[in-house]
């Protein structure tokens, strides 16, 4: 996660040997991670909005994990829900994926396999952007809005700027970072500041 923003993770784990090991092992991986013991402050935490991913072990049966995955459901409908248990059942398998959650794992969980399920939870929701990326998202995001306000065309926008149709595209679409020359032509041509595209990045 070297460049990147970290994201912010809550472990749920009541057992403190397992709790302290993957805490370790999810801040060795660069993850800013909150662990907690006690079923009762998940909701709470979640609530408060700050954790793109939730690592949450169910438990057994019996002891009402599902039923907390369903709290934080009603809680955050999106947000990424990684589940363990030491007893996985087929039933319970069905059920977590009802909910949405991202993977079912069996405990003890090593971080090889840990590692490429964290991954491939960040790639699929979309949680970890780079800053530049973040930016040239930002501003191709404003530069598309005020072009369809204006409802003009990639052609129309290139002929008032001699820019071509691609780069426009390419800019819009948050996959090239835009000089500020360019920036320039392009706020000239929609009739807005250059500064309008950076406020509140």
């Amino acid at each position: 996660m070297t460049g990147t923003q970290s994201l912010n993770v809550l472990l749920v784990e009541p057992d403190p040997r397992s709790r302290g090991q993957l805490a370790h092992l999810l801040r060795e991986e660069g993850y800013r991670t909150t662990a907690v013991e006690e079923p009762s402050r998940v909701a709470h935490e979640v609530k408060a909005g700050r954790y793109q991913m939730v690592i949450l072990d169910l438990g057994r049966p019996e002891t009402g994990g599902l039923d907390l995955l369903q709290d934080i459901r009603q809680v955050d409908d999106d947000l990424c829900v990684i589940c363990m248990t030491d007893e996985p059942t087929v039933e319970a398998a069905v059920a977590t994926m009802k909910h949405r959650a991202f993977d079912y794992l069996q405990k003890p969980v090593a971080i090889d396999a840990l590692r490429p399920v964290l991954d491939a939870a960040v790639r699929e929701h979309g949680l970890l952007v780079d800053p530049e990326e973040r930016l040239n998202a930002a501003i191709g995001s404003r530069i598309r809005t005020r072009r369809h306000e204006l409802a003009l065309t990639l052609k129309q926008v290139a002929n008032r700027t001699g820019l071509s149709v691609s780069l426009i595209s390419q800019i819009e679409l948050g996959k090239s970072a835009a000089s500020v020359m360019t920036l320039y032509k392009v706020s000239a041509a929609l009739g807005v500041r250059v500064g309008a595209f950076f406020e509140a990045v």
